[in-house]
């Protein structure tokens, strides 16, 4: 089988990160947000993934090679010489998707949940249709396009309606689909939306479907997504029994749903958790309270410092008795000064912020 991910382009909406990396390498829960990706499509028997890029895609050749080996799957990469929107990139990538008559799996590099690729495989092959969308409730329906379904059928799909006004339903597209690789000849190699192009000439037809989607889900592509999506991440772990979560017995975890890399330090007298992600070298100091944040690679959190909902950048200090909440977000190698507040800053990479950041906004 095949796979094609939608990574896109410059990762606007997860800035500092995606200053320093492209958004698909940032890490979610400890790992590359793609490779949650690569590894699931992997484990449903999927041979060939395109990754379809506008933006950096050397770094990420080299950073992806070594899972092919590691994997046994061929990645290539389809680039985009100007955003071909949600459609395009599947005719741009015809060759590989129609190669043989198997379907393939489309998914937005941003969505993290359980993928349900085996399952949704056997529910598309089952209803005969042409492609089949990966379906997700939602309690304010409100805000996205609704699926429709016909009615007295198993998952047929009428229509969408954008943004309801009066309550339709509470189903809508999840960002996942698998489709026929006849749905390739639909689309015009061109700026164009699956989703309001493609879904709904399928539809017409009688050729769509839906699967819904069970557990968690969540688009990370922006810092309060990402932080949200992490809980929800971990809270999944926890429901699993992972191995990878720090046992509660360790007196430093505090509520649970705490994943720290082996390789990071702990100092004494810390409270950490609930739902904390704490990357590889970090060194956390002594009495530091850290709660629903992500702290990344190599940084560094001075004694007594409180985060808490933050992200805390690669090779980045938060000082002594320093306070990140807010929805603070450290670019890479940012220093934060001891005993300063930062509520809902946005700072840069190399900055060093010496004075308190009261209201949010963006530190150049």
């Amino acid at each position: 089988m095949k796979g094609l991910i939608l990574v896109g382009g410059y990762g606007t909406r997860l800035r500092p990160l995606t200053l320093t990396l492209p958004k698909p390498l940032v890490e979610f829960g400890n790992k590359p947000m793609i490779l949650h990706q690569v590894e699931s499509l992997a484990a449903a028997g999927v041979t060939d993934i395109v990754l379809a890029v506008n933006y950096r895609p050397e770094i990420m050749v080299a950073a992806l090679k070594k899972y092919e080996e590691l994997y046994n799957i061929s990645i290539t990469f389809s680039v985009e010489t100007e955003p071909l929107g949600t459609a395009g990139p599947l005719k741009l990538a015809a060759e590989v998707l129609q190669k043989d008559d198997t379907p393939f799996f489309v998914l937005n590099s941003d969505i993290i949940c359980d993928y349900p690729f085996m399952q949704l495989a056997e529910f598309h092959r089952s209803h005969g249709g042409e492609a089949t969308v990966v379906a997700t409730k939602v309690e304010e329906p409100s805000k996205y396009g609704v699926i429709v379904h016909k009615p007295n059928t198993i998952g047929q799909i009428d229509r969408f309606v954008e943004k309801p006004v009066e309550f339709v339903g509470n189903r809508i597209n999840a960002g996942i689909y698998i489709l026929n690789p006849s749905v390739v000849d639909r689309i015009e190699l061109r700026p164009t939306s699956i989703e309001k192009e493609t879904f709904p000439s399928l539809a017409k037809d009688g050729e769509l479907y839906s699967f819904d989607l069970e557990g968690y889900w969540m688009d990370v592509g922006q810092p309060k997504d990402f932080l949200s999506g992490t809980c929800l991440y971990l809270s999944s772990l926890a429901k699993k029994g992972s191995k990878l979560l720090t046992p509660t017995t360790e007196e430093f975890v505090h509520g649970g749903n705490v994943l720290i890399d082996p390789s990071a330090k702990v100092g004494k007298n810390c409270r950490i958790g609930p739902n904390v992600t704490v990357g590889p070298n970090v060194v956390i100091g002594d009495g530091v309270r850290l709660q629903r944040c992500v702290i990344l690679q190599g940084s560094r959190i001075r004694d007594h410092a409180w985060v808490k909902s933050s992200i805390v950048g690669w090779n980045s200090t938060v000082g002594r008795w320093a306070r990140l909440e807010g929805v603070t977000v450290l670019g890479d190698d940012v220093t934060v000064a001891d005993e300063v507040y930062v509520n809902g800053g946005s700072v840069l990479p190399h900055k060093t912020i010496t004075s308190n950041i009261e209201t949010p906004s963006i530190i150049m």
